[in-house]
């Protein structure tokens, strides 16, 4: 064949061509991924560290959840020389427990009779478990109910004595804008049912305090006249005659409702 024949086989020769090329090396990245136990140890410290991840989590939580919100306090203040204001106060700190958020505390005035002059009136003894009350006390109250018997159609001389040693709380007008109210007992029908709250109003305007009267919010049990009952307008009460008589049941639902109802103003009040 001459020069430039095109069947002559070029003296360069191709390398032959594998029938199954080699395969690059695996990287240690994806080895490490291939291998059973690198994949069940690192799934391991990933759930190790999840699960410390809830604990500080639940903890934070726990750090910024805010606490429980103090219940508003009502103290309930009284003297009773035979008891009968005693079961009043009791049965309002009833009415006042049952509004949420609400509590109340009983407290007795000091006495300033002698024990030889309470033994002679046969007064009973004084339950220890409700403590005596200071003036200074007064000040922590996000309400009051005062309760006291009548002396001659005004309050009792105990109680008398006890606001007049709210002297410098008046001066700091420590107790302005708090809101109170009254409980009374009376000997008889015509005995300072009403004249015995409304006497004492004074004593709450001196102060600046918030007179609370219960109205007729008792409904149909301030107009029933086939029983004697205390109360009034202006708050519960209770006839104790000669001492002997004890308070009935409508008297002293008449104080659990006051209670309650006192409640719901200083709530009220308190979200206003």
């Amino acid at each position: 064949m001459g020069k430039g024949g095109g069947c002559v086989p070029s003296k360069k020769k191709q390398p032959p061509v594998a029938d199954n090329p080699p395969q690059p090396a695996p990287s240690t990245a994806a080895a490490t991924a291939t291998t059973p136990a690198s994949a069940h140890s690192t799934n391991t410290t990933d759930e190790n560290h999840a699960g410390t991840n809830s604990h500080v989590v639940a903890a934070a939580d726990a750090a910024i959840e805010p606490p429980p919100a103090a219940k508003l306090k009502i103290l309930i203040v009284f003297y009773s020389m035979y008891g009968h204001v005693e079961f009043l106060a009791r049965r309002m700190k009833t009415g006042v427990d049952g509004v949420e958020g609400v509590e109340a505390m009983l407290y007795r005035v000091p006495e300033t009779l002698a024990s030889e002059v309470l033994e002679q009136m046969k007064a009973p003894p004084k339950d220890p478990s409700i403590p005596e009350i200071t003036a200074a006390e007064l000040v922590g109250a996000d309400g009051i109910l005062f309760g006291f018997p009548t002396r001659y159609g005004s309050m009792a001389a105990q109680m008398k004595s006890f606001f007049d040693s709210t002297g410098q709380l008046w001066n700091e007008q420590k107790l302005a804008g708090k809101p109170a109210g009254f409980f009374v007992s009376t000997g008889t029908q015509g005995g300072g049912q009403e004249t015995t709250a409304w006497t004492a109003i004074t004593q709450l305007a001196h102060h600046g305090m918030l007179f609370v009267p219960v109205g007729y919010t008792f409904g149909a049990g301030m107009f029933k006249m086939d029983s004697i009952r205390g109360g009034s307008p202006y708050g519960a009460g209770v006839f104790a005659g000669d001492g002997s008589r004890q308070p009935s049941e409508t008297e002293l639902a008449l104080a659990e409702h006051q209670g309650k109802y006192m409640a719901t103003i200083v709530k009220r009040l308190a979200h206003a």
